[in-house]
């Protein structure tokens, strides 16, 4: 299958596993899991692309477990603006993070923070170039901005690390942000 269909593919399932479960026809339990055979229908794909997709995502957004009934389960490792339950333990993060964004949005950002939105946590990368891809979805000019993380859980701000390396939080108030 060519790059293009598998990241429309991605695309589609991003949606199905963060956003709009109900829309895909599945229903996520409490932490987001879904049973892969019913994944796979609501899809209309098969095993060998689901594989492909999960294989080929640079950010590795999905997770694949057994669960205990034997039954695989499939769910996305962060960005859930539905309501689950990731089960992620707070973490010490390390000194500094990364945030990849738009030059459009600095001002705003330097004025404001970092917000989640309409997503569980604001989401940060361990380095610079894992920030440039995430900056670069929104198009234009990337502006790689540093948080001061350590600082920030010091001063009381909860971190987590999803599975696939991404450093979540609720918030990055002004003051722990620098640019380059």
């Amino acid at each position: 299958m060519e790059y293009g269909q598998l990241v429309k593919i991605s695309k589609r399932m991003s949606k199905a596993l963060r956003h709009d479960p109900a829309r895909a026809g599945i229903v996520l339990d409490d932490a987001g899991w879904v049973a892969l055979p019913t994944f796979l229908a609501a899809m209309g794909i098969d095993r060998e692309t689901l594989d492909a997709v999960v294989a080929g995502n640079d950010k590795q957004r999905f997770a694949i477990v057994v669960g205990e009934d034997g039954v695989e389960r499939i769910r996305a490792n962060q960005g859930h603006s539905v309501p689950v339950e990731l089960g992620l333990a707070e973490a010490e993060p390390p000194e500094v993070l990364f945030h990849g964004t738009s030059a459009g949005a600095l001002a705003s950002i330097q004025a404001t923070g970092l917000n989640k939105g309409g997503r569980h946590h604001v989401h940060l990368s361990p380095d610079t170039d894992t920030a440039r891809r995430v900056g670069a979805r929104r198009g234009g000019a990337i502006v790689i901005l540093t948080v001061l993380a350590a600082r920030m859980a010091r001063a009381g701000h909860a971190f987590y690390r999803s599975d696939n390396g991404v450093w979540l939080t609720d918030a990055v108030p002004p003051e722990f942000i620098r640019t380059a």
